[in-house]
């Protein structure tokens, strides 16, 4: 461990410039907490998985289209080994974003609204797609 490694749940980082895994990770976190909305496509207002998804990404400029099953046709396909943070994981009705350490962040229903999730498993995975 380095005296400058601050973690990655530092609160006051500078705001990231590039479109790394690791950046889409980062300003997704800010949206846990926000509610689930079907159909909705506002990350403070309200989103479902797939416009939670598309508006992180819309943040780095990176356009996808509106739906779980069009997303997953998306980006570059990649094996679940090799999996980083900010892949997107689809489960043909849902999808996620994988943060690391076996977690996954989404915009999981009405009920629980945008949560980090263990187990990025938990239902089975159709694809995992990487945009940066």
């Amino acid at each position: 461990d380095t005296s400058t490694d601050q973690g990655s749940t530092a609160q006051a980082a500078a705001p990231q410039t590039s479109s790394s895994g690791q950046a889409v990770v980062n300003y997704a976190l800010q949206f846990v907490g926000n509610p689930y909305v079907w159909g909705g496509t506002s990350l403070t207002n309200g989103c479902d998985c797939s416009g939670f998804v598309q508006q992180v990404y819309a943040n780095f400029g990176i356009g996808l289209s509106r739906t779980t099953y069009t997303q997953a046709n998306e980006g570059v396909a990649v094996s679940y080994d090799e999996m980083q943070p900010g892949d997107v994981i689809n489960y043909g009705g849902h999808t996620a974003i994988y943060i690391g350490n076996n977690q996954i962040v989404h915009a999981a229903n009405e009920n629980l609204g945008i949560i980090v999730q263990s187990n990025p498993a938990f239902e089975p995975i159709v694809t995992i797609r990487r945009f940066v």
